[in-house]
Formats: C-alpha cells, sequence, structure tokens
C-alpha cells in the first residue's frame, strides 16, 4: 500500500520498507480507518521475505497520540473493538516477522502510540521527543502491547509509575529507563533513522528474526525451554545461506556479504 493520502501507506527502498503514519492534521491519532490501514500494510510486510528491516515513522510534527478521544465518543465500545481488533493484529504480525522494525520517534508519543512504538524492535528518538503513556488520564487502561512490554522494558515499579500516574517526560528519560536505544538531534533523526535501518537490512535477517523472537519469549519461558528453543533455532540458523557466508568471510578476513537467507 503505497497511496501516499491513505492514514498509514508503506514507502520501500531495496530492502527497507518503511510504515508511515499519515495524519499529521490530527496528530497522528489512531481511528478506526488507521487501524485497519495499518494492518493491510503490516500483513503485506509479512508476506514479503525480501523485506529486511522495516522503519516505523509519522508525517507531521508528532509521532502520534495515541487514539482519536473524537472517533471514541461515538459507540465507545465498539469503535474501541473496531479499532483495536486489527492494531493488535497488525502488531501480532510485527513482532512475529524476520525483519527489525525499527521506530523513529519525534514530537508527542502518548497513549496507544507510545505502546506501538515499544512494541517495535529497536527506536530512535529526536531529543525534542516528549512522551506520555497517557491512558489513566482518559480513564481507560492500556492496550496495543503497552502493559507486555513496558515491564518487561523498565521493571515493574517504573511501569508502575509511567501507566498509574501519567506524567509526561523527555528523550533523556526515555534512554534512561530503556525505552528507546538513541537519541540524537531532531534535524538528524531522519538520517539517524536511516543509517540503522541500512545496517540492519545488510545484516542476516533470518539469525535477526530467530534471535528477536527468542528474547520476547524469554521472559515466559523456564530456563530448560529456553535452553532447547535456543538449540533449535542454532541448528537452523547453522544451515542457512548467510551462515556459510559468515564463515567464508571470516576465514577469508573479508566483510560478510548477507542476503538474508
Amino acid at each position: 500500500m503505497n497511496n501516499m493520502d491513505a492514514p498509514v501507506y508503506l514507502q520501500r527502498d531495496g530492502a527497507i520498507a518503511t510504515l508511515v503514519m499519515n495524519r499529521p492534521a490530527q496528530r497522528n491519532a489512531l481511528d478506526i480507518p488507521t487501524a485497519r490501514a495499518f494492518l493491510a500494510c503490516c500483513t503485506e510486510l509479512a508476506a514479503d521475505s525480501s523485506v529486511r528491516a522495516v522503519v516505523l515513522r509519522a508525517e507531521g510534527k508528532n509521532f502520534g497520540v495515541g487514539g482519536d478521544l473524537a472517533a471514541l465518543r461515538i459507540d465507545s465500545q465498539q469503535t474501541a473493538r473496531a479499532l483495536l481488533e486489527p492494531m493488535h493484529a497488525a502488531i501480532r504480525l510485527l513482532t512475529n516477522m524476520d525483519a527489525p522494525v525499527i521506530a523513529s520517534l519525534h514530537g508527542a508519543v502518548a497513549g496507544g502510540s507510545l505502546s506501538l512504538a515499544l512494541a517495535c524492535d529497536l527506536a530512535i528518538a529526536a531529543d525534542s521527543t516528549r512522551f506520555n503513556l497517557a491512558y489513566i488520564g482518559v480513564a481507560v487502561s492500556c492496550d496495543l502491547s503497552g502493559t507486555w512490554n513496558l515491564p518487561r522494558m523498565v521493571g515493574l515499579r517504573n511501569a508502575m509509575g509511567l501507566a498509574l500516574l501519567g506524567e509526561t517526560f523527555d528523550a533523556s528519560e526515555a534512554l534512561r529507563l530503556g525505552l528507546v536505544n538513541k537519541v540524537v538531534p531532531e534535524a538528524t533523526v531522519a538520517e539517524a533513522t536511516d543509517a540503522l535501518a541500512r545496517r540492519i537490512a545488510a545484516g542476516p535477517t533470518l539469525a535477526m528474526g530467530r534471535t528477536k523472537r527468542l528474547l520476547r519469549a524469554s521472559f515466559d519461558s523456564d530456563l530448560g525451554t529456553q535452553l532447547d528453543r535456543e538449540q533449535e533455532n542454532f541448528i537452523a540458523s547453522a544451515g542457512t545461506a548467510d551462515f556459510t557466508e559468515a564463515l567464508d568471510a571470516f576465514f577469508g578476513k573479508r566483510p560478510a556479504d548477507f542476503k538474508g537467507r
């Protein structure tokens, strides 16, 4: 989906796919058409093995302010269901695909938009970015995997504080807490995101996919189960063309040229 008038659209640059949130006038608030478009884009990405890195970014001055409260005023529960079902299905696709997903953050990152950013594998933020989990301020609980990812990143006590107090915090605090990997000057966030995406896209995609799924599963596994999973995934990785290339490059004393296979 690369209709640039859609509420979410896709851009492609070789092996890099960019998911673009595209409601700048509404500060990229999430409504039902946005959720459906997001799922359609994620479904397309998940079916395309040529994608080796995914960037999630937004048009306008803000990454996103969460759910569209104006839309949620109309038949609140039915609207919430119609919005959350496609968004949650999309998050399952993003977290399970091999290609790592990078959130590129700027402006306001609040509510469901913050939860969506936390669902990504990596995150870069402009130094001017402002974060707020925000749900408690409108009397709802978290969605879009926020309660799953947040305590795993910051610990339970910090997660409770962020969720129950609903306070705004800056990019340096997000970095300290481990919610983002890197903070860069606002003017360079697009350049820094592109550099990271190109680095990821040049890597061994299948191994990255196995690694990210192992890491996510580790919190819910006992040691024995995790060891079994590690063994299974290592052996599978050792049968890939990228593993053969890695060894040839190592012994040939040259950089590896991975193909994501």
